[in-house]
């Protein structure tokens, strides 16, 4: 073991070219594959998301007209008002499982170890529960028709 220039340590192992290559190119073929996939089924998911989201909203802008010449509430408003509800609950409730799948592996690793840090770990796992209950309030606040 050596102390480079900056002291930074370095371990002299034996190696050869074609050993780093081969291990070179087997890292490469196992985790770009994997990274590409990944990245082309994520560009998918956004594209569907996009034409969806589109779709959603050119039939809500279009369709009101056609209930102009009724006198009183057109029909589409409770629909609408009921879609946007489901998409804050479900937007609250997907933000908080994502924020939490980190934290609960790593709290219960933590506890693990040090068992005292419990209260930490429970108020660091509580803050993402926040997500939801604002997701629930807005979307009780949209079906009341409150705003």
């Amino acid at each position: 073991m050596d102390l480079g220039e900056n002291g930074e340590t370095n371990l002299n192992f034996p190696s050869n070219e074609k050993t780093d290559r081969d291990f070179h190119n087997m890292v490469n073929i196992t985790l770009g594959g994997q990274r590409d996939q990944m990245a082309h089924s994520r560009k998918k998911l956004s594209y569907l998301a996009i034409v969806a989201g589109a779709v959603m909203l050119s039939m809500t802008f279009i369709s009101p007209p056609a209930f102009a010449a009724e006198g009183g509430d057109s029909g589409l408003s409770k629909p609408i008002l009921a879609l946007a509800a489901a998409i804050a609950i479900a937007g609250g409730l997907i933000g908080t499982g994502s924020a939490q799948q980190g934290i609960g592996a790593a709290g219960m690793g933590i506890i693990a170890e040090k068992p005292e840090k419990f209260g930490q770990v429970l108020f660091f796992f509580v803050i993402p529960e926040t997500l939801w209950i604002i997701g629930f309030v807005l979307g009780i606040i949209l079906l009341l028709d409150i705003l």
